[in-house]
């Protein structure tokens, strides 16, 4: 079920702008999007992907370093393949996806010794679905927000990057007026489901465990989380 509201930013850090300043920086963008900076805290800003060459390859290589399974040989080779797999179906989805239906979310840091660039140091995707096997625990829903591949860069894992681009889906979930955020895990990921537990997910089924037999196959759960709207 979507909810039409009003667009907010989050701000969570210690000095916080006015409302209305708040209400013009998502307006306009900030040069930077859609949305201007979704969400600020811990030392981090959550906006939205610019499409642009540079910072799409840089997504790419956040994403590839994340989740490549190193091989013995020619692994170098083999992650430049990753690498490029990864690019492109970002640029699949940004071609075939409505601009209210998919984005790319970036986390970058506050400040910066080089001119107005940031670094790039997390990324999530979040898209609008309806799969019916998922809707059944979602009351009242006919679609919902779908989070996946989030990703920090190595150096900055366990410094709260994830946890405000969680805090930053749920903000769009807000100004696009839905009411569920879903995202999958591995069972055995103890770390990445005590953070979305953290974050307020909760785990409401899991594959069968007749799927999860196969030799190398990994186990996964589905969490959903509520959001507040206003």
């Amino acid at each position: 079920m979507k909810v039409n509201k009003s667009k907010h930013l989050c701000h969570c850090s210690s000095v916080s702008p006015s409302s209305q300043e708040l209400q013009e920086q998502v307006a306009d963008g900030g040069g930077k999007g859609h949305f201007g900076n979704l969400v600020e805290g811990y030392g981090w800003k959550v906006r939205k992907m610019v499409e642009e060459d540079h910072e799409m390859r840089s997504v790419a290589n956040i994403q590839a370093e994340a989740f490549y399974e190193p091989v013995i040989l020619f692994n170098d080779v083999f992650f430049q393949f990753f690498q490029a797999e990864v690019l492109a179906g970002l640029l699949y989805r940004l071609k075939n996806s409505p601009p209210d239906r998919y984005a790319c979310l970036v986390a970058e840091t506050m400040t910066s010794e080089i001119g107005d660039r940031q670094q790039l140091v997390g990324v999530v995707d979040v898209t609008v679905f309806r799969d019916e096997s998922v809707l059944g625990y979602l009351s009242g829903a006919d679609e919902y927000l779908y989070v996946s591949g989030i990703a920090v860069l190595r150096d900055f894992r366990r410094k709260k990057v994830a946890s405000i681009l969680l805090k930053a889906c749920e903000m769009l979930a807000t100004i696009w007026g839905y009411k569920y955020l879903v995202l999958r895990a591995y069972e055995d990921d103890w770390g990445a489901r005590k953070l979305y537990t953290n974050a307020g997910y909760r785990m409401v089924s899991g594959d069968p465990l007749w799927s999860s037999s196969w030799i190398g196959r990994r186990r996964r759960v589905l969490l959903i989380k509520q959001c507040n709207t206003i």
